[in-house]
Parts: structure tokens; C-alpha cells; sequence
């Protein structure tokens, strides 16, 4: 069953249902609308002269309406191990970025579920997750962040959102396969909830990019309301991430200002309720800052806070941002908080760092040439 979506904005929103009702309203047979969604979403075509399956008639009709990519790529960074970051613009000229991520399976938290996938049947693909934004700059403010240092620009449409994928898929290369999609660029996802809702059924549905809800990961900061609102509306298919980084109000407060408005409690409360489908667990992002939050009693309370629930530890040693004077801890220190997890019975995984050298790391994409003050707390140890 659908969630309860709302009216698509543009012609790249319509879902088939959508697109056969159209058709139809222009004396078209109903599977035409669908034809014309598998030729936007599965095969990447936009050009109605391109589309040779419709008569000559539909294919007019559709010039009239316009269709147009809602994103252009205008720069593209990558590093040596293939990470590439795509600069794309939008037509009043906003900008966001994008990150294609080649998946190493030692270092894949996901690896451990799945067989590996073959291109063309043939031989094994090197499997690439796509990062995505979901606004354009972000109103959360959270201080080892880049994103949310200009603050909300605008939220990104469903068109835009489901764009910067069909862009990433037209830039992969010859033996890559795009695995998965992850909500963990620019914006808060839940806080732009009915453009990422559509969003989400365009990139799952199975005549389009026909994407596993298991493959596709929505991360949010604890937007308590929204989060249930998820749940209702996907029946916990959605993967779900949650953005933690310390276990007490106090702490996380002075990190992340929704705490304030959701505190720890509420927030862990809600991941309780999250109807997760058998052997799924809830992603638990932490980004380890030297002197913060990487004690032994933070992972203390970190194990204590979510006994009972399914999840993983994704540990993220702080990649550096411009004027942010948080570093992540020595080595050591990270496979030591690492340790003190997994001797409590979580399941803790170091995220190796992707994309630093292009900014493209996990809390670097910002908004070129805009920035805002910060107030970065003073590090301490204990709670």
C-alpha cells in the first residue's frame, strides 16, 4: 500500500497511477502512463522523441509538457579509490552535492547480508552507494556539521531529490552497480517529509530504479514526529539511521540542538515503536570527537541506552571542516571505544573514511562560499 502522498509538483514526480490517469485524461490506453514512467525511471530518458514504443500522437502530447532534467552536474571531484563527488544545480541556480561511494566489503557494515551482485550475469560489481541531499543547506545547526553552517537555504523538490540519482546512475562506470541510497547528505530528510516520502516511492518502486527498501537508508538528527510518521507510512521498510553522537541530554544538547526539542528519551522511545521487519536493525551513526564524546563511559551509556533494540554502531572518526576546532581521537582510541561496545554485545563498526580529500566526507558537504558562526561546546570527558 502507498503512503498518502501528496500532489507531484512536477511531471518527474508522477508515479505510474499518476501517469496512467494523465494519458487517460488525453484519450490514451492506461499503459501508456506506465511506459512513460519506465522510460523516465528505469531507462533515464527524458526526450519524448527518444521514448520509440509511444505513436507519434503521445510522444507530441508529452513535448508539450515540458520535461526537462531538474538538476545539471557542473563540476565533479574524485579521489583515487573512485569516491566521486558530483556538484549539481538546480534551476534557480541553487547548488547541492552528491557523493558516489565505492563499497569496500571488509569495511561495509551492510556486507554481512547479501550475496554479491553480477553485471550483466556475468562478473561480480563493484557496488557503489549513493549519498544524497535532501535541502539545500540545513536548519538543524549541529556543530561537527558543515552542512547547516549557512542555514536552510530551501527544501529540494521529490523531482530533485530522485534526480540526483538518475545523475549519479548516468555516472557510473563500465563493472559498477548502485547498491545503495543513502539520505545522508545535505538537510535533514524528515524535515523536507513529503518531498522525501515521494521520493522514496519513486526510487523503490519496481517499474523505475526498482531500488530494495533495505538498500535505501533515510538518516535523521530525532525528529520524533516524523520518524513515527515513517513508520506509518512504510512499515519500517525503510531503513532508518538516526544522526546520535552522545547518549545524555546534556551532551547531546550541547552537539545537536533538536535534542532540546526531542530529548534522548522521546527519541529512543520512538526507535522502540519503529516496526523493524525481521533481521533488521536500526543504524546508530556517532562521529568520535577527541575529547567529547569518546570516553569509556560514553560507550557505557551508549550500550545501555539502546539494550533491547536491534542495532549497529556506525563509529565515524571526525573528519576535519574548516574554522570547527573538533578533531577525531588517535587510532587507538576509536578501535578501543570500538571494543568497549562489542564487549557489551553491540555490534560496532568504524566507518573508514571516504572522500575527505574532496570534502565529500560524512558531515563535510556545505554550501560553496557560505558560512555561519557556530557554537562549538568545550570539550570535556565525562557526561
Amino acid at each position: 500500500m502507498l503512503p498518502d502522498l501528496r500532489p507531484p509538483v512536477s511531471s518527474l514526480e508522477r508515479i505510474p497511477e499518476e501517469w496512467e490517469a494523465l494519458v487517460t485524461s488525453w484519450g490514451e490506453q492506461p499503459y501508456r502512463g506506465r511506459q512513460v514512467f519506465r522510460w523516465i525511471h528505469h531507462s533515464g530518458v527524458i526526450d519524448p522523441e527518444a521514448m520509440t514504443d509511444l505513436s507519434k500522437r503521445l510522444r507530441g502530447r508529452l513535448a508539450e509538457e515540458s520535461l526537462a532534467w531538474p538538476l545539471e552536474v557542473v563540476d565533479v571531484h574524485r579521489t583515487a579509490d573512485r569516491t566521486r563527488k558530483l556538484l549539481v544545480r538546480a534551476a534557480d541556480g541553487r547548488e547541492v552535492e552528491t557523493v558516489l561511494i565505492p563499497q569496500l566489503r571488509d569495511a561495509d557494515p551492510d556486507a554481512e547480508d547479501g550475496a554479491e551482485e553480477r553485471v550483466d550475469g556475468r562478473v561480480p560489481g563493484l557496488r557503489i552507494t549513493q549519498c544524497i541531499s535532501s535541502q539545500v543547506g540545513c536548519a538543524m545547526g549541529c556543530v561537527f556539521c558543515a552542512s547547516g553552517r549557512a542555514g536552510l537555504k530551501r527544501n529540494l523538490s521529490a523531482a530533485e531529490i530522485v534526480g540526483q540519482v538518475l545523475l549519479g546512475r548516468a555516472h557510473l562506470e563500465e563493472g559498477e552497480l548502485l547498491r545503495n541510497v543513502v539520505f545522508m547528505g545535505m538537510g535533514e530528510p524528515l524535515h523536507n517529509y513529503d518531498a522525501v516520502a515521494r521520493a522514496l516511492v519513486l526510487l523503490t518502486h519496481p517499474q523505475g530504479l526498482d531500488l530494495s527498501s533495505r538498500r535505501v537508508t533515510v538518516s535523521t538528527s530525532g525528529l520524533v514526529p516524523e520518524i513515527d510518521r515513517l513508520a506509518a507510512d512504510f512499515g519500517g521498510q525503510v531503513q532508518l539511521a538516526i544522526s546520535l553522537h552522545a547518549a545524555s541530554d546534556e551532551k547531546r544538547s550541547s552537539l545537536m540542538p533538536i535534542n532540546r526539542k526531542h530529548p534522548v528519551a522521546e527519541l529512543v522511545a520512538a526507535l522502540r515503536r519503529y516496526p523493524l521487519p525481521k533481521r533488521r536493525r536500526i543504524t546508530i551513526e556517532y562521529t568520535l570527537m577527541r575529547g567529547v564524546n569518546d570516553a569509556p563511559d560514553h560507550a557505557d551509556g551508549l550500550a545501555r541506552l539502546f539494550e533491547g533494540i536491534p542495532i549497529k554502531v556506525n563509529l565515524i572518526p571526525m573528519n576535519p571542516i574548516d574554522d570547527i576546532p573538533l578533531s577525531a581521537p588517535a587510532s587507538a582510541a576509536v578501535l578501543a571505544f570500538q571494543e568497549r561496545l562489542r564487549d557489551r554485545g553491540v555490534a560496532a563498526y568504524v566507518r573508514t573514511r571516504r572522500g575527505d580529500a574532496i570534502s565529500a566526507a560524512c558531515g563535510q558537504l556545505a554550501l560553496a562560499g557560505e558560512r555561519r558562526s557556530v557554537r562549538v561546546p568545550v570539550p570535556t570527558t565525562g557526561e
